[in-house]
């Protein structure tokens, strides 16, 4: 996708300049390697993504692949180094341009190919890495991703890889930071007789012989959404007639789960219905949705939805919010699908603000309740996942050094957009938001600071303190208020400066709105004040 150069050096000198100020309140050290991993260095600026096609041999018995990516980018600033990212044990054959072998300088797990032919800016050129070896096996899969190496009850392999923080660079070579999304891709997978993968996109032909898949990403898609997944998959599928015209939602599953499967997608449309009334129309009618089966939790591949929920209600059948509406939906189908918008429409720059993945998400599926139980299912349950917060350290993490932020960034940062679905008081205007954003920030990665300037403008509020509050602190504000007659006195503290957050009360069930800032103030309330109570559905703590 095309990006402004000069956005991208304000962007770096900005972040490096946050991550000092962060380093030093997180007392975290950080190598080079982190370095090389998380900033848009002078290797990665000069040149835009333009087309992969990643082209391998998956081998399951040896838990081995080999194969090349085809890197076609656009030249936007001269330059002759271009960093490419692949991790070890893999390693990098050869690298070519044109058909002449380049040289490649290796730095860890990036690789810095040094190019002959000079590069023009406005010039499309490809490099094309060979490579080969045994991937990082996953551990506890996707916190700790790479490939996951199973077998089914029958024996037969049942493989997937995942991969977000990690890295895709954990199994094939790529740019690797999230900045720069490749425009489309064509992903190439050989495996053994008898098994099929099954990729991102539309399926653009099998090759019977080979056994060899070809499947096709129309729209920009992110490193980490990229995903292979090998198995005895059955398939199954329906049209959903939705905003922007018939959809195919095709489902992959293991043989024996397929009756399982028919039962519980049943979800699967009514999740596409719930969000295209919140977010508007799914980012990625070209290249279809899927959910397909894995061997572990689940993953937000783009249009390759991953599950492993088991088959159950909740979160492996447990409900997070402890409220009960939790196990009313199949927690990694609904919160999965809703990255399709939060995660692969609307992408972070840097790994630090990923809380705009996952805020979101998280507070999707309360939406998702909203739309199908009504808005007190949907209240109950925001209420009740504020039971996991920890606050133990901000949802926003460092930046430039891949470094992601506080686990919060699930359950606060869904909480804190609750409490502004409060603020707006009307529930047309806050989807309109919603919908917004995903469609002015259609197909782009994003800073946090450009999702709150979009906010604030739209509610037509300075909500740079509030964010300031729950995204940059572990602080939850005070509510602090006296009573005497017919007046209410009031404040907040344990807050940052200048924050200030309307909220609603209650007096003899009335609800009543006041202003409270870090100053304290009176102010007149006809009814019996004892009775009065703080919306709960305001994310703020409460002192009398």
């Amino acid at each position: 996708m095309n990006k402004s150069i000069v956005f991208a050096f304000v962007s770096i000198v900005f972040i490096s300049t946050m991550s000092h100020s962060q380093l030093l309140q997180n007392k975290e050290v950080f190598t080079e390697q982190d370095s090389l991993r998380g900033t848009i260095t002078k290797e990665r600026i000069w040149w835009d993504l333009n087309y992969y096609h990643l082209n391998i041999d998956v081998n399951p018995d040896d838990k081995f692949i080999s194969g090349s990516n085809t890197i076609r980018y656009k030249v936007l600033i001269p330059h002759q180094v271009l960093q490419v990212d692949l991790q070890a044990p893999l390693q990098i054959e050869k690298a070519t341009q044109d058909g002449k072998n380049l040289e490649v300088v290796n730095n860890g797990n990036a690789h810095f190919i040094q190019l002959q032919k000079k590069q023009e800016p406005g010039e499309f050129n490809e490099v094309v890495i060979t490579y080969s070896g045994n991937p990082k096996e996953a551990v506890r899969a996707p916190w700790d991703g790479g490939f996951s190496w199973k077998k089914d009850e029958n024996g037969k392999h049942f493989v997937a890889t995942s991969c977000q923080g990690l890295g895709a660079s954990v199994w094939w070579p790529n740019k690797d930071h999230m900045y720069d999304e490749v425009d489309s891709m064509l992903i190439s997978v050989k495996v053994p007789k008898g098994l099929t993968n099954i990729a991102n996109g539309r399926l653009r032909k099998l090759d019977t012989i080979t056994n060899t898949s070809h499947w096709f990403v129309s729209n920009p898609i992110n490193n980490y959404g990229v995903n292979v997944n090998i198995a005895d998959y059955v398939y199954f599928g329906e049209k959903y007639d939705g905003e922007k015209g018939m959809l195919d939602m095709d489902y992959y599953v293991l043989r024996d789960d397929l009756d399982k499967a028919k039962e519980h997608f049943k979800d699967a449309p009514k999740m596409m219905e719930a969000f295209e009334h919140w977010f508007g129309p799914y980012p990625f009618y070209e290249d279809s949705f899927k959910l397909v089966q894995v061997p572990y939790l689940g993953m937000e591949h783009q249009s390759s939805i991953t599950y492993g929920n088991q088959w159950k209600k909740g979160y492996l059948g447990k409900d997070l919010s402890g409220s009960g509406w939790g196990l009313k939906f199949d927690f990694l189908l609904i919160h999965e699908s809703g990255h399709e918008w939060f995660a692969n429409n609307i992408t972070y720059k840097d790994i630090a603000d990923m809380w705009v993945h996952e805020g979101f998400t998280s507070y999707s599926e309360s939406l998702f309740l909203d739309y199908h139980h009504g808005t007190t299912a949907a209240n109950e349950y925001m209420q009740g996942l504020r039971k996991n917060i920890k606050n133990d350290r901000p949802i926003i993490g460092v930046y430039n050094v891949n470094h992601e932020g506080s686990g919060d960034m699930y359950y606060k940062g869904s909480n804190m957009l609750h409490t502004l679905r409060q603020v707006v008081n009307d529930d047309e205007k806050w989807r309109e938001i919603l919908r917004g954003l995903n469609k002015d920030f259609y197909h782009t990665t994003v800073t946090t600071d450009q999702i709150e300037q979009y906010i604030s403008t739209k509610m037509n509020l300075d909500l740079k303190p509030f964010f300031n509050q729950y995204l940059r602190t572990t602080n939850i504000p005070v509510f602090e208020y006296t009573v005497k007659g017919k007046k209410i006195t009031y404040r907040f503290t344990n807050t940052v400066d200048n924050f200030t957050l309307p909220i609603k009360v209650y007096v003899n069930d009335s609800a009543v709105w006041i202003e409270p800032t870090t100053e304290w103030q009176t102010k007149k309330i006809n009814g019996d004040l004892t009775s009065l109570r703080v919306d709960p559905n305001f994310y703020i703590e409460t002192k009398i």
